[in-house]
Order: structure tokens, then C-alpha cells, then sequence
């Protein structure tokens, strides 16, 4: 079902971009995500013939993979609202294709907003214009022993010259080697041609010593890990990254420890704004679910939504779905429309929305009773997608006492 939108200046071209989406995400996305799903074997989700690469590939030819870029570089120049409208559609259809499509603009996105000569003829453009699957990017920042923890700038433990991250890169020449391991949780790991890798670069300066670096994947020394086997958003393929003395142009080297936190501090506003777009769109994939079976389920000799204590309970859902629709569309504007962005807001849009997806997708199942759990219905799926979403792009409790400590040092 599709949802009133409170803004009157939607123009058609707008209300069109939300349609066409939809359409895909129900159509295409949805059901490819549910069968993805229940493969036993993760790896499967990657294979050679698998639905997986059908849908990337159908977003590439749409130019799914561009909403990020501006029209000088051939991308669909979406405006944040546009964006966030993109992006609530995508999770309703399925968060882990989303996530995935969303990363794979990482690399070449990051690459446009510092672009030199060879960065813009080697990645930016060759993305821009790919049509398949030939170029898969990935986001690789999480590691074996750092997580949220590497989001975390103006944080103590961010300057601290004991802890340092475990990817390492050392100028020789004009080459930068890299050194080192992503863990596990790198969203198009197995499958990414392209990596944004945040590594380190100034071991004195911990954490914040660091670097920001495209790396085609196709390189000596670059080894993919198996996909990793997880309760959520099992459509998403993710595994380690090895790197054994990486050799990449100095050109490919975006962001040194000079800049590196502002870098940082870019794509995590970025990101977080992204990700509560998407699961707004979670939410009210979980409210429908709950309120079309409210219509249908019979107890007490009466439809679900003719019990009060339902009727409520359907209130708060969809209350929490308007609510986390309004914040993150909110959030979202202001961020992409201005530099330096005030993360914190991207950062508690991403916390809001996730929780009130978690939420929303728990409240459908207890009101789906014993088939709330049961994988015949889609409403265990979302739950399960739900919950995934408050860990991935930063821990929802290191995140809030980033944006806590953010606002904190703004009024001390």
C-alpha cells in the first residue's frame, strides 16, 4: 500500500521517481530477497546463477547505482528529498539489496566529492557508466577488533596512540602498501571489484591517524573471505577482506590524517541519513504486513482490527512509521544540502529508525501470534532484518554517545 505524503510541493517527476521505485522494490526486489533468504548456504546468494546478480544488475540498468552522483558525472542527481524517497522505497522492498546498492556506490561517490584527473577516468566515470556487474563496490572500515569504535571521531579513545587500527598503508614511493584485515561484516565483501578502505596511516595519532583510499580488489596481494552466515538481511553478502602488501597508485589515497576525521565525519552523515531512510521504509513494510493480516485473522469470533487493544497497538506502529519518516527526511535534507554536515542528526536518524523498525517489526509479530514466527509469513523476515540494522553502520549506544558528545562540546 502506499502511504499519504504531508508534502504539497511533491512535483510529478517526484511522485513518479516514488511509483517507479515501489513498483521495482515490490516486484523485483521483495520477492528475490524472500527466496535469497532461505538458502541454507550463504555463499549461494553469490553464485554465478543466482537471482542476486539478476537484481544488481536491473538496478545498473536503471541507474539505481547513480542516485548519489550529480549530472556532470551522468548520475540521476536525485535532491536529498528524492534520495530519502529512493531509499524508503528500497528497504521496504528488501534492506539487504538496498544496503548493497548502496555501498556499491561507495568507492566511486567518494572518489567524486575529491576527485583528481585519474580518479574521475579510473573509477568514477567507468562506475557511472557500467550497466552490469562488472564493477561491485563495498564500504570496508569495520575490523576483527574495531567497530563502532572507528566512527567514533571526538571521542578519547579516537586519539589514543595505544589503540590503532589494523589495516595499515605505508607510502614507498608512488605507491602507498597496505597491509591488514577487514573482519566479517564488510557489506559486499565477497563480491565487491572495489573497496572504499579506511585504514591507518599515523600509528601516533590512533584511531584518528588515518586514511581513506579506493582499492580495485583485483590487485596481488587481495583476499575475498566466505560469506558470512547471519540472522538478517541474508540477501546482503558480506565477508573479510585480506590485504598482504597491497600496492595502489599514491592518486587512489583520498584522505590522509590530516583530513581524515572530516572525511570520516562526511560519510558517516552520509550513511546514517541513508540508512534511516531505509528503514523508515522497514517500518512501514512491518506495519502493513500487521495491518493486512489484521483484516484477515479471525479471534474471539472477530477480525484482529476490530479488538480495541489492536486498534491501539496499529496506532503506535503507524505513528512510529510517520514519525521516523518525518525525522529522517528532516535529517537527511539538512545534511546533503550542507558542509560541514551536523552528523549527530544522520546519527540519530539512524537510531530512531532503526529502533522503530525493530519495534514496529516486533509489536506485528506478537500481533501475527504463533505465525509471527513461523517462516511461512514475511513479517519473521522483517524482524530479523529489523534487528540487524541496529548493529550495522555503527552500534546504535557508541553511536549516541557520539552525538551526545557531539552536542555536549558545542555547550561546554
Amino acid at each position: 500500500m502506499g502511504y499519504l505524503d504531508l508534502n504539497f510541493e511533491l512535483t510529478d517527476e517526484q511522485i513518479a521517481l516514488k511509483e517507479s521505485v515501489h513498483k521495482f522494490a515490490k516486484e523485483v526486489l521483495r520477492p528475490a530477497a524472500i527466496e535469497l533468504d532461505k538458502l541454507a548456504n550463504p555463499a549461494d546468494v553469490i553464485k554465478k546463477d543466482s537471482i542476486y546478480w539478476q537484481c544488481m544488475k536491473q538496478m545498473k540498468e536503471l541507474g539505481y547505482h547513480t542516485v548519489f552522483f550529480p549530472d556532470i558525472y551522468g548520475g540521476l542527481g536525485l535532491s536529498p528529498l528524492e534520495l530519502h524517497m529512493f531509499w524508503e522505497e528500497m528497504g521496504w522492498g528488501s534492506a539487504g539489496f538496498a544496503v548493497s546498492i548502496g555501498v556499491d556506490c561507495f568507492p566511486a561517490f567518494f572518489a567524486s566529492m575529491m576527485p583528481n584527473d585519474r580518479l574521475i577516468d579510473e573509477i568514477v566515470l567507468p562506475f557511472v557508466n557500467t550497466t552490469d556487474n562488472s564493477i561491485i563496490g563495498c564500504w570496508a572500515i569495520t575490523e576483527p577488533n574495531h567497530g563502532s569504535d572507528q566512527l567514533s571521531v571526538g571521542m578519547p579513545w579516537h586519539n589514543d596512540p595505544s589503540i590503532n587500527g589494523q589495516v595499515h598503508a605505508m607510502l614507498d614511493g608512488d605507491e602507498w602498501v597496505i597491509n591488514g584485515q577487514k573482519s566479517s561484516w564488510v557489506s559486499n565483501g565477497p563480491n565487491a571489484t572495489h573497496a572504499l578502505l579506511f585504514l591507518n596511516i599515523d600509528r601516533s595519532m590512533g584511531l584518528a591517524g588515518g586514511g581513506i583510499a579506493v582499492v580495485p580488489l583485483d590487485l596481488p596481494g587481495v583476499h575475498h573471505g566466505t560469506c558470512l552466515n547471519k540472522i538478517g538481511q541474508r540477501e546482503l553478502p558480506q565477508g573479510e577482506i585480506v590485504f598482504e602488501n597491497v600496492r595502489i597508485p599514491k592518486d587512489y589515497m583520498m584522505t590522509e590524517p590530516e583530513t581524515y576525521e572530516m572525511g570520516l565525519d562526511t560519510t558517516l552523515a552520509i550513511a546514517n541519513a541513508t540508512i534511516g531512510a531505509m528503514f523508515t521504509g522497514v517500518a512501514r513494510a512491518a506495519f502493513e504486513e500487521a495491518l493486512n493480516y489484521s483484516t484477515v485473522r479471525i479471534q474471539g469470533g472477530k477480525y484482529l482490527f476490530e479488538h480495541q487493544l489492536v486498534q491501539r497497538k496499529l496506532f503506535d506502529m503507524w505513528q512510529k512509521v510517520e514519525l521516523a519518516r518525518a525525522y529522517s527526511r528532516a535529517a537527511m535534507n539538512y545534511n546533503l544540502s550542507n558542509t560541514p554536515p551536523v552528523t549527530r542528526f544522520s546519527i540519530s536518524s539512524k537510531i530512531y529508525c532503526t529502533q522503530v523498525a525493530f519495534e514496529v517489526a516486533s509489536e506485528a509479530v506478537q500481533l501475527f501470534g504463533g505465525y509471527g514466527v513461523s517462516k511461512e509469513y514475511y513479517i519473521e523476515k522483517l524482524f530479523r532484518d529489523a534487528r540487524a540494522a541496529m548493529i550495522e553502520d555503527g552500534s546504535n549506544d557508541v553511536l549516541a554517545l557520539e552525538a551526545i558528545n557531539s552536542l555536549l562540546r558545542e555547550h561546554i
